[in-house]
């Protein structure tokens, strides 16, 4: 068996799907995916699925939505395991936290990531090297990046992005 640092990693950064709104009396991190929003996940997944993602790792914010569409993503891709909330991918957090995150879990050839804007956009740019880079990361899109190793500085290579629009 490869040895697993040595070998190919696939990243996936998923953002959460539509969320309700915004109310001044609930807490932001309690908000919930919205039936359209599952339906438009719903999309984006199957045709991930036919792409042939099937992540061994799923890692959430620990917000609702995100873990919302992490566990989505869980039955739709037929992952095994369970959703793994880590304070990395919340608000507030960092592209280094997150590598960081990743590098723990670098045993595993595919991981997904469930997160928010603007981090996840931050987070490719970083993961690319490509600091510049801006990325119009819908809600819903999936990227996947492509690592050799898992080592301190990330250099990933852009492999493709699902939209909500291309999924259909």
């Amino acid at each position: 068996m490869p040895d697993r640092e040595a070998s190919m990693i696939e990243v996936y950064l998923q953002r959460h799907g539509i969320a309700a709104e915004s109310n001044p009396e609930e807490d932001d991190s309690s908000r919930a995916v919205t039936v359209e929003g599952k339906r438009r996940l719903r999309c984006i997944l199957r045709r991930a699925r036919k792409a042939g993602v099937r992540p061994e790792v799923v890692l959430s914010s620990p917000y609702k939505r995100a873990v919302q569409t992490a566990e989505l993503a869980v039955r739709e891709l037929g992952c095994p395991g369970v959703v793994h909330e880590t304070k990395a991918l919340a608000p507030g957090s960092s592209p280094e936290e997150i590598w960081d995150e990743v590098r723990a879990h670098r045993k595993s050839a595919r991981i997904l990531l469930s997160g928010h804007e603007p981090l996840l956009s931050q987070t490719a740019a970083y993961l690319l090297d490509s600091p510049g880079l801006r990325i119009d990361f819908k809600k819903g899109a999936l990227i996947r990046i492509d690592f050799e190793t898992a080592s301190s500085a990330p250099r990933g290579v852009l492999k493709w992005m699902i939209t909500p629009s291309t999924a259909v």
